[in-house]
């Protein structure tokens, strides 16, 4: 598509479909020896792009592309010596290769988190084929704190609608309404 604004590798030429049934897959870092390795044995969920400054995306990319998956389905199968957390100090702790610079996963420790039992892919980095299509995308206005020109955010949005991923400044709203119903739960102000 000439002059379309390019949003992720894996979306700009049309988001595909994930397999009914597909069960996981590897994750490998971009090293060329000693790879780190991820096994993953889920099919991931409310995969999307994200805008945000604090996950990885592939060069030239503007945006990533993330996915959750159970925590209990992720374990380092190759090079774990290699990760490294890149900000112990946020929310999600993003393990990246020390060599490449990819992120792996990210994973949550605090247990009071609404997305404590989950961990965040970058499913781009498999090449088993199937998992879950991207649906949405988050954070797009923070693609302006990456640089990116505010006056072109229109065409952004464009592009991220002819790819059939409604644009949001945060998550989805059925996302935003699992963080409430934890908030509200936890707070007491709604029943478990």
């Amino acid at each position: 598509m000439a002059n379309a604004i390019s949003i992720h590798p894996a979306v700009d030429n049309g988001v595909k479909a994930g397999t009914p049934g597909f069960g996981g897959g590897t994750l490998s870092c971009l090293c060329t020896s000693n790879p780190v390795s991820v096994s993953v044995k889920a099919q991931s969920a409310h995969n999307h792009v994200c805008g945000c400054t604090k996950c990885w995306k592939p060069k030239g990319a503007l945006f990533a592309q993330v996915a959750v998956v159970p925590r209990s389905s992720v374990s380092v199968s190759a090079n774990g010596n290699k990760l490294k957390v890149v900000d112990p100090n946020a929310a999600i702790q993003r393990y990246a290769c020390s060599g490449c610079g990819v992120h792996l996963y990210g994973r949550i420790e605090n247990q009071k988190h609404p997305f404590y039992s989950l961990d965040f892919i970058h499913t781009e980095l498999s090449r088993d084929k199937g998992w879950s299509a991207p649906e949405f995308a988050a954070f797009v206005s923070s693609i302006i704190e990456s640089g990116f020109d505010p006056k072109r955010m229109g065409e952004v949005r464009s592009r991220l609608k002819q790819l059939g991923l409604e644009p949001y400044d945060c998550l989805s709203p059925a996302l935003m309404d699992v963080i409430a119903t934890h908030t509200a739960k936890a707070s007491g102000a709604l029943k478990a």
